[in-house]
């Protein structure tokens, strides 16, 4: 299993920024595809962001697209994600979630496809 930590949410005003890391100690995330989900109260979770194990591909949700930047530090073994302009309906819990893919230039936002998944790092949107 790998161990995947989120990290780095917390209460922002709308139009702040937030960015958000997923870890997996003792794990090279570079062999996956990275995926960020979220789930707000009361609604099913959605998929937000992925990105490919070579981290030639992204995809984002309409919801956030020029808002989030989803990208890989290898250096520091991390998967972020960028939040700009922040806005109250990004409130939710944000999970970070892993698969091991057939081809290293895709990522897919489908979360059935996905192994592994942190506990969740909450991100709260409010004045």
């Amino acid at each position: 299993q790998l161990p995947l930590v989120e990290s780095g949410g917390g209460l922002e005003q709308p139009g702040g920024s937030l960015r958000l890391s997923c870890a997996a100690d003792g794990f090279t995330l570079d062999y996956y595809v990275i995926g960020w989900f979220r789930q707000a109260p009361g609604k099913e979770r959605e998929a937000v962001s992925c990105i490919s194990s070579s981290g030639t591909m992204t995809e984002y949700a309409d919801s956030v697209k020029g808002r989030f930047t989803i990208s890989r530090d290898n250096r520091e073994n991390t998967v972020n994600l960028e939040m700009k302009s922040l806005k109250p309906e990004d409130t939710g819990l944000y999970y970070c979630a892993a698969y091991s893919p057939k081809v290293q230039a895709i990522c897919h936002t489908y979360a059935n496809m996905y192994d592994h998944w942190g506990q969740g790092t909450q991100v709260t949107v409010s004045s």
